[in-house]
């Protein structure tokens, strides 16, 4: 089986992103894998995120044979880009916190990061901020918890669950003063809008999703005047009755084809 893009997540992070790629490029051969195996990645050792993501890798490439892989998780990209871009030739795109697009947004200078532990206290993080944001106040914070709820079958609760889950890391960045938020872990994406309505009217919220998408395009366009195919979705590691349902539930919201274990 050929798929030319390949997106890249330890579970449904990236699946806006995918959503927002499909739109510019609904003729693109496509193809998405959470490596549920293991997952959260953001809990991991910047040693372990390597291993697991060059190991996930190997296994796509071996069955997608794509021609290109999109990383839609800033844990994994901030980890390990370099690793996979010096063990495989194929093209890699990956997804790091907008903390240039933060900068250039905010007006006081204070911005708030949420991503995982494993982002969060990354040397890549770090030189992101000297590089783009060395005159702004960063606040930041790691949120395991909302990942794994939103893993788990959040983007389909009601609103006010969702305002629930999210308003411990508005009290902290408004407590703090920031004008505006990074959402650095892809995760988060799927409830852009509750942030977005709970940290108005003073903060603003910014990601990487346009820019990633844009670049992916750039790097490889699609083929003009391809037929439209459908998309799959794959997962790693053991596929119970629970991730079953979940992720079967997740191909119908973003348009997908469910086809189990990779």
């Amino acid at each position: 089986m050929h798929k030319k893009y390949v997106f890249l997540d330890s579970g449904i992070g990236g699946l806006p992103y995918f959503r927002y790629f499909h739109k510019k490029a609904p003729q693109a051969s496509a193809a998405y894998v959470a490596d549920l195996e293991h997952f959260p990645y953001g809990e991991k050792t910047r040693e372990e995120v390597i291993k697991y993501a060059l190991d996930v890798t190997e296994k796509i490439i071996d069955r997608l044979n794509p021609a290109m892989i999109i990383v839609v998780c800033n844990t994994m990209s901030t980890a390990a880009l370099d690793a996979l871009r010096k063990h495989f030739s194929i093209p890699f795109v990956g997804t790091v916190p907008a903390v240039k697009v933060a900068a250039e947004v905010s007006v006081n200078k204070r911005i708030g990061i949420i991503a995982t532990a494993r982002t969060i206290n990354d040397p890549y993080l770090d030189n992101l901020i000297e590089s783009f944001a060395a005159r702004c106040t960063i606040e930041k914070r790691a949120d395991p918890e909302l990942v794994a709820k939103i893993e788990n079958g959040l983007i389909t609760a009601p609103d006010e669950e969702k305002r629930k889950a999210v308003m411990p890391a508005i009290r902290q960045f408004k407590d703090a003063g920031v004008d505006t938020i990074v959402l650095a872990c892809t995760h988060f994406l799927h409830l852009a809008d509750i942030f977005t309505e709970c940290a108005a009217p003073s903060i603003k919220i910014v990601d990487s999703l346009p820019g990633v998408v844009s670049h992916a395009l750039e790097v490889l366009p699609p083929l003009p005047g391809v037929e439209v195919c459908r998309s799959s979705c794959y997962v790693t590691g053991e596929i119970t009755d629970r991730i079953d349902r979940l992720y079967r539930g997740y191909c119908e919201l973003f348009d997908l084809d469910w086809k189990g274990e990779l």
